[in-house]
């Protein structure tokens, strides 16, 4: 559930990235962050390994504008692979508002990205949140390396409920801020209702 603070009048509100490890989460948020404008953002702070994997989580503050006379803050991380980190994953998960799954479109990932999905559900479903009703966008990523799998399949495979899912290509930018706007949006409108009530 978004932040309110009438005082400030300002919402914040939580997106998260979520999926395998190395499917490119930090790449979307990285790329946000170097192709947004200063004054729209904060700072990108993010945890990483020698290796570049994230070792806690990334993150970034957006501000979106303004909504219904509220000015609209957006915090962006991303949720480490990680399975010894579950407490964590746990805590930045609670409270979310929406949710970007970033699935490694080369086969040879197909079972980390089955095994990823079925955790993030359950993930969910721990805090009593169903995926059902969660502004949620899914996102193809790796799409110009061989080997990759059909959107058609990975649909079949990842996306039975077909919710909006975007081809992407993270380190060039390609679909970051289309799968960005695609879960904003729901989360916007889902904030409007609610304002309105």
């Amino acid at each position: 559930m978004p932040l309110i603070q009438y005082s400030t009048h300002e919402i914040e509100c939580k997106v998260i990235y979520y999926g395998p490890g190395l499917c490119g989460k930090t790449e979307n948020v990285r790329y946000i962050y170097n192709n947004t404008n200063p004054e729209s953002r904060g700072q990108f702070a993010s945890i990483t390994t020698e290796k570049e994997r994230t070792l806690f989580f990334d993150f970034l503050l957006l501000y979106l504008g303004n909504l219904s006379g509220f000015t609209l803050k957006v915090n962006l991380y991303t949720i480490p692979a990680k399975t010894f980190y579950e407490e964590s994953k746990r805590l930045i998960i609670n409270g979310m508002d929406g949710v970007i799954f970033v699935a490694d479109s080369q086969v040879a990932r197909m079972d980390a990205n089955i095994e990823s999905m079925e955790n993030l559900k359950k993930d969910l479903s721990l805090l009593d949140t169903d995926l059902n009703y969660t502004p949620f966008v899914l996102q193809y990523n790796k799409r110009d390396l061989p080997g990759i799998m059909p959107v058609d399949e990975m649909n079949r495979l990842l996306n039975p409920a077909g919710i909006p899912a975007y081809e992407s290509v993270a380190q060039k930018g390609e679909g970051v801020f289309e799968s960005l706007r695609g879960v904003t949006d729901q989360v916007i409108v889902k904030l409007h209702n609610y304002l309105l009530t």
